[in-house]
């Protein structure tokens, strides 16, 4: 399908990962309740593959987070395509966003990583549609040691 928010990832040039359902838990990528869509977690991965291991601070600086929250971000919205059976442009609002940074004790920095998420999800839906609420955290551990996981909530038609 081609339509207004297609046309602009064209335009921005960004490409949607392949959306991969959870393999280690049993669980949805996506649950959909009424005009609601939620989408599960999602890691830094591309097609299988996940860059993105070890900590903000440590293996990775800020601006490579920042990279990683906007490699998960794009999971998040691949997963958004595939709930709406491909119709990006169903999405009425993007609602809340929750980043969690895997971070060096030190690190303090974590709401300039999920930046890169938050801003992407402006890009792709514009500033009425994509501006959210958000939570960010910082934590010790994260599975399989990613160095970041996003989700997101969005009110759909």
């Amino acid at each position: 399908m081609s339509g207004i928010v297609e046309k602009r990832l064209r335009d921005l040039g960004v490409e949607l990962p392949e959306a991969i359902e959870p393999k280690v838990a049993k669980i949805k990528a996506y649950n959909q309740a009424g005009s609601f869509l939620y989408v599960s977690g999602q890691v830094p991965q591309w097609n299988g593959e996940m860059p993105y291991i070890g900590k903000i601070g440590r293996e990775f600086t800020v601006q490579q987070g920042y990279d990683a929250a906007r490699m998960s971000a794009l999971n998040v919205i691949a997963h958004v395509k595939k709930a709406l059976d491909g119709d990006l442009d169903r999405v009425i609002k993007v609602a809340k966003l929750k980043g969690y940074v895997n971070v060096t004790q030190d690190l303090a920095e974590v709401a300039a990583v999920v930046n890169g998420a938050s801003e992407l999800m402006v890009e792709v839906f514009g500033q009425e549609i994509g501006a959210h609420a958000r939570t960010v955290a910082g934590v010790s551990s994260m599975p399989f040691n990613v160095a970041i996981e996003v989700e997101a909530d969005f009110l759909v038609t």
